[in-house]
């Protein structure tokens, strides 16, 4: 199951460096990841200083 970023999200971009299959997307406010590219490996979590992203 894919991550999902919560709106704890400060957008630092922590969790976009770590993405080793380029899921994550800068948004307005906060980031979100792409379902159909995450690869559920965790990365994004582990690098989120706010514990933002979280198993969907």
């Amino acid at each position: 199951m894919a991550y999902v970023i919560n709106d704890d999200c400060i957008a630092c971009g922590a969790c976009m460096e770590e993405c080793p299959v380029e899921a994550i997307i800068a948004g307005d406010d906060k980031y979100t990841i792409d379902a159909d590219k995450c690869i559920d490996c965790g990365a994004c979590a582990g690098a989120c200083p706010v514990d933002a992203p979280v198993e969907g």
